[in-house]
């Protein structure tokens, strides 16, 4: 059911967030008159809940793979994202990703704590009210800074962490979301990015290398995950959202989005299996921490290329992803550094990962409208600024959050002192403890143990 409130032109009635925004925006601006389908509205808010719920299915994720007396440290860095990239989002940051052009690279302040706003005002596909469309890349906003704190888990006190995810939200990923989904260079190239292989994976990934690297091993490592039943919910909350993460990026209902949908439910569940089985040929046991991270390696490789190619497709690049990433760590234990949760092995180089494959496999006749061609069909070009956008975002993300880094510790110490990395976060930090210990009392009878 459709309220039309206004004309749209019938070239841009179908199209989806990678390739909309750039006309959108230069040509009608946040007056252009609102057709509302309450059948996309109604999918959009159950879409922007889904990935809201990723966050502490996140939380979950990590605060299982830490160590006891780290678990609300890595948790509460979490769930503090939903709460301040909220408050950013809201007095700056849709502006910046959505609002104007500043050379391609960002947009401007005209929108700054929503303004001109209304419930008159469009999304890009015009179906659907703007509030909605900003509620749900305000969801992508508060995940992805939450990914990179699983690299460097036990060693940064809050207060620092607290000016990086300012700092790196504004100079990193609002940049990149107005490069790639507002209108910016990168989309203007040509650059295809579905759901956030470089928005979102990518650069959070090159984002914990830099941070490994900068902050330094642990002197204190954690014995091995406190719960993997823990890791086990989180990863179900994550592949639950993750439906609403990728096919919601259509932003309508139409065959795309169910292909989106099976493709991410496809990769997942192959790369799962490829993770298990390459973890149990190299560690002669099946493992069901490499089940877990091999789906999220799956989910994180198709998101860019979830609305592009074929079912098929998205089986093979999921089996290329758990391969893959399954090496990827392996290369980074060798390396020495202390990635504690695997975030560039899984998320950096999945979501580079899917951007290259993207490049190849891309397939028009899954997306008429906003798709392309891949080089296996032809499309030598497409491939190539994939490539580059790769290369041109990894470089970005690790060279701003490293210069971050340096300069937050000339306002206050980004590595906890080794006095607290030792008694844990937890209580060294925030006060607080996860688990109460279990202290036998003597005085219990023999009947009554505890």
């Amino acid at each position: 059911m459709s309220l039309h409130t206004g004309y749209i032109p019938q070239s841009f009635a179908y199209c989806s967030r990678a390739s909309f925004h750039n006309n959108y925006f230069a040509l009608f601006g946040e007056d252009f008159m609102l057709h509302l389908d309450t059948g996309n509205t109604a999918f959009m808010l159950l879409c922007t809940s889904l990935v809201m719920l990723m966050t502490p299915g996140l939380a979950f994720f990590y605060g299982g793979l830490v160590g006891r007396k780290n678990v609300l440290a890595i948790m509460i860095q979490s769930f503090v994202s939903m709460g301040w990239t909220t408050v950013i989002w809201y007095l700056y940051g849709y502006s910046l990703c959505f609002s104007g052009d500043w050379h391609g690279i960002i947009g401007n302040f005209h929108a700054a704590c929503l303004n001109g706003v209304n419930l008159t005002s469009a999304s890009p596909n015009n179906t659907i009210p703007l509030l909605v469309f900003i509620a749900y890349q305000m969801m992508f906003a508060i995940i992805t800074p939450a990914l990179i704190s699983g690299a460097f888990t036990n060693r940064v006190t809050f207060k620092a962490y607290m000016l990086f995810l300012t700092g790196w939200l504004t100079f990193v990923y609002f940049p990149f979301v107005h490069m790639v989904w507002g209108g910016g260079i990168l989309q203007q190239y040509g650059v295809l990015d579905y759901a956030g292989g470089i928005v979102v994976h990518n650069i959070a990934g090159m984002a914990a290398l830099a941070s490994v690297l900068y902050v330094g091993r642990r002197k204190v490592l954690d014995r091995g995950p406190h719960s993997i039943p823990l890791v086990a919910l989180g990863t179900g909350l994550l592949w639950f959202g993750w439906y609403g993460f990728n096919a919601g990026s259509e932003f309508r209902v139409d065959s795309v989005t169910a292909s989106a949908f099976l493709n991410t439910d496809i990769a997942a569940s192959f790369a799962a299996c490829a993770w298990l089985l390459v973890g149990w040929m190299n560690e002669k046991q099946p493992k069901f921490l490499g089940l877990l991270t091999g789906a999220v390696a799956g989910l994180a490789t198709i998101t860019p290329a979830a609305g592009y190619v074929s079912p098929s497709t998205a089986a093979l690049i999921g089996i290329i992803a758990g391969v893959v990433c399954y090496y990827a760590v392996e290369l980074k234990n060798k390396l020495h550094w202390d990635d504690a949760l695997d975030v560039w092995g899984v998320h950096g180089v999945g979501g580079a990962l899917g951007i290259v494959l993207l490049g190849v496999f891309a397939n028009k006749a899954f997306n008429p409208t906003s798709g392309t061609n891949g080089l296996l069909l032809g499309n030598t070009h497409f491939f190539m600024i994939q490539l580059a956008a790769v290369a041109f975002s990894s470089v970005w993300a690790f060279a701003f959050t490293y210069g971050m880094l340096c300069l937050i510790n000339l306002v206050t110490p980004v590595k906890v002192e080794d006095g607290v990395e030792e008694i844990g976060l937890d209580e060294g930090l925030h006060g607080e403890r996860a688990y109460e210990d279990f202290v036998r009392d003597e005085r219990v009878t023999a009947a009554g143990s505890i």
